[in-house]
């Protein structure tokens, strides 16, 4: 419905060697932050780095940013808040490292009693996030997403061929990667919210994938006698408007929870801005030049695949 760029006529497939190489270094980034990650070097969360869990009960509803910056000035770094506002409880999950300053706990009840002695907070529950639990819930991360992009395998496979299998897979590894990496190199903090979004990501990646793929499949059986880099190259510019108009849709959407969605969900919106931006480029710059790498250089019918 609506055409934002008039029959374009990009050489997308052209540029395909500068595109891998930029690719490949990202992905080669996101490989050593998935490294640091499994040693535990990277600013990993609370979930994934230990620490400590304490519940938080007020006599009446106390505004998440007032704790937050309550806690800061009373010198504790590095700690998630959770709100249970049915409850006026908070939950305050602080990082292993801050436990070597002295008594996260006992720090927590200075601070807030010192803030809000009129709500009084008392404290319902505190729980040690051990290391180990830490590592049981990186290694859980990890094969979540491997067990997702393997599924992608599978269907894209079935869907089409094993060739676009292989593409959409090798695309939705990159996108992970890729943004690890931007999480990484800006040192952002990597926790199960980041791989709430990274597995979202995946999913939106092959939605992407998929429609390109689609118009693809439907070009090699008319156009039998064309290179297949000439068949792809058309089927890009032929759903290029529509892939941008569908990328600018999500990445506004995100963009609002970035600027406006408060703290805790502040991460979730970064990678899915990344997300976005990196699956749809991988739609089309990665995912489908593997198609033509591991197919073969004339289209005809032995080249057409699906169901």
């Amino acid at each position: 419905m609506i055409e934002l760029i008039k029959n374009p006529n990009i050489d997308f497939m052209g540029k395909r060697k500068y595109a891998f190489t930029f690719s490949g270094i990202l992905a080669l980034i996101g490989i050593f932050a998935i490294i640091q990650i499994a040693l535990g070097r990277a600013n990993l969360g609370v979930d994934f780095a230990g620490g400590t869990a304490v519940q938080v009960k007020f006599s009446q509803s106390v505004p998440l940013h007032q704790v937050r910056l309550a806690l800061e000035q009373g010198g504790l770094k590095d700690f998630d808040l959770q709100d249970l506002p049915t409850e006026n409880k908070i939950l305050i999950r602080v990082k292993k490292q801050e436990e070597k300053l002295g008594g996260a706990s006992e720090k927590i009840t200075q601070v807030l009693a010192q803030n809000f002695s009129e709500k009084k907070p008392v404290i319902d529950s505190t729980t040690e996030i051990g290391p180990k639990v830490g590592s049981k819930l990186r290694q859980d991360a990890m094969w979540a997403v491997l067990i997702a992009t393997g599924a992608i395998l599978v269907y894209v496979a079935w869907r089409f061929q094993v060739r676009f299998g292989i593409g959409a897979t090798i695309a939705t590894f990159h996108d992970v990667l890729a943004v690890l990496a931007v999480f990484y190199v800006l040192n952002r903090e990597i926790n199960l919210i980041v791989v709430s979004a990274l597995l979202t990501i995946a999913g939106y990646s092959l939605t992407d994938t998929v429609v390109v793929f689609d118009r693809i499949r439907e070009n090699l059986k008319r156009y039998l006698k064309d290179p297949v880099e000439v068949v792809i190259n058309k089927s890009i510019n032929e759903v290029l408007s529509r892939t941008i108009v569908t990328s600018l849709t999500v990445f506004l959407s995100a963009l609002a929870l970035f600027l406006f969605g408060g703290e805790v969900i502040h991460d979730f919106a970064l990678a899915m801005l990344c997300g976005v931006v990196i699956g749809t480029y991988s739609s089309v710059f990665v995912a489908s030049p593997v198609v033509i790498a591991f197919g073969k250089k004339g289209a005809g019918k032995a080249a057409i695949g699906g169901r």
